[in-house]
């Protein structure tokens, strides 16, 4: 679906809607908190802010006009949801009692408590949350770019290539369906392989998986990180016959010729190439550019460097970040936002109130791990890597019910919950199910 078709849809004007203001009108704004980013983070705790601050108090800077639930990406690349179903008017998710600049951050300046904006006006602040999300890198990949333009190359991690994917998979028959995670962090790092289980089912479903082999080849060293599910998915891949190449990173593709090229990352002198009829790409990410060169914010990695419990920044303390930007070690999922925001806006109203932070976060992170058209693993684990599951049986077996929680449970609760700052996580669900049981 076109961008300029989704605005007609939604009735977008150029600016967004009413409670957006043009940034253009002011050389200098200040506020209480300023958030940087409009998504899943910035929207969770601006509701939050919007409860207890004026409007004037609270800044939101987000330069886009369509909000996206980006996890119901993977089931439009299935055929199984629409991307409509996936998007909002930025000006529809924002809490209406906050002001929404619509334009970028094009330097952050902590030492003096503001940003820059792109149109050359400042935002001072007392307080800053940074919830920018990730940003894609096809360029890194060679022939990416080209690739993606023919009937073969798709991504689920993209709205201007989602819908490409359902497509592709409609016209596969016979030869290679491969599918890559690239060699850097990744916002749903259980995405890359839920595709390459759905088009498993699917070619089973239509009678044609016999004529087609399927490849997952994954830079990481496990086919996921919590020994508990990961056993689970190798019983799924052996019973499929799906190959699995650990360690093993796309470097380059050729389109004319339909080859993707790999590297070892253990050995650099293993290459290996596949011939592909389809192939699925989840590109490298990593923090817009404007985070990363400010090496007064970031960590190494180019991450915003917080505490990973407070949430806070660990040299400026009126500085706090959430979502897939900072440098947290938790899997960067919807679900640990949800967790994140109530974290991260008590601690900073405990620093209004004067008072010492009282909240800490556990890595909390959840990732529905669909593996066909009606089942799907409920991964839930900590910073530890040890499951902490919700419900009161095993969450490491395929059951309908999980499908049906990330199909249909889950996106009315991120929409009308977690964006309206209400939904904090399944914490207090697990508290009250285990009092049940005792």
């Amino acid at each position: 679906m076109a961008l300029n078709n989704i605005k007609k849809l939604l009735h977008l004007s150029p600016i967004g809607q009413n409670i957006s203001i043009n940034a253009r009108r002011f050389k200098s704004l200040s506020c209480k908190v300023l958030i940087v980013g409009g998504g899943s983070g910035g929207c969770s705790v601006s509701a939050k802010f919007s409860k207890i601050l004026k409007k004037h108090e609270l800044i939101i800077v987000e330069p886009s006009d369509i909000h996206y639930y980006q996890a119901l990406f993977t089931l439009v690349g299935a055929g199984i949801r629409s991307l409509k179903d996936s998007l909002r008017s930025t000006a529809s998710v924002l809490p209406k009692n906050s002001t929404w600049i619509k334009d970028s951050v094009v330097e952050f300046k902590p030492e003096t408590n503001s940003v820059l904006l792109s149109n050359g006006d400042q935002i001072t602040y007392d307080y800053i949350v940074i919830s920018t999300g990730l940003i894609l890198h096809f360029e890194e990949i060679v022939g990416l770019n080209e690739a993606l333009t023919t009937p073969y190359v798709c991504s689920n991690y993209s709205p201007e290539y989602v819908e490409n994917t359902y497509k592709v998979l409609q016209k596969l028959e016979s030869g290679n369906a491969v599918f890559t995670y690239p060699d850097s962090p990744v916002k749903c790092p259980g995405a890359p392989q839920k595709i390459c289980y759905l088009t498993e089912d699917y070619l089973r479903i239509n009678g044609k998986r016999d004529k087609v082999n399927i490849y997952y080849n994954t830079s990481l060293p496990v086919i996921f990180g919590v020994k508990r599910y990961a056993d689970a998915l190798w019983k799924i891949v052996e019973n499929r016959g799906i190959h699995v190449n650990l360690r093993t990173n796309l470097v380059k593709i050729d389109p004319d010729k339909r080859i993707a090229y790999f590297e070892n990352l253990d050995n650099p002198d293993i290459k290996t190439q596949l011939e592909y009829n389809m192939l699925h790409v989840t590109p490298p990410m990593s923090p817009p550019n404007v985070i990363k060169k400010n090496k007064l914010l970031v960590n190494e990695a180019g991450f915003v460097d917080v505490d990973k419990n407070t949430l806070q920044h660990i040299r400026f303390p009126n500085v706090f970040s959430l979502g897939d930007c900072c440098s947290t070690p938790n899997s960067k999922t919807a679900a640990a936002i949800g967790c994140q925001s109530k974290v991260l806006y008590d601690n900073i109203n405990c620093l209004i109130d004067g008072k010492k932070m009282s909240r800490s976060y556990n890595g909390y992170a959840s990732c529905p791990l669909v593996t066909g058209y009606n089942s799907c693993i409920l991964a839930e684990f900590d910073y530890d890597l040890q499951p902490l599951e919700t419900l009161p049986f095993r969450q490491d077996q395929e059951r309908w019910i999980f499908y049906f929680l990330k199909k249909d449970i889950l996106p009315p609760l991120y929409w009308h919950l977690m964006l309206r700052g209400v939904w904090n996580g399944p914490g207090i669900v697990r508290k009250l199910l285990r009092l049940k049981l005792k």
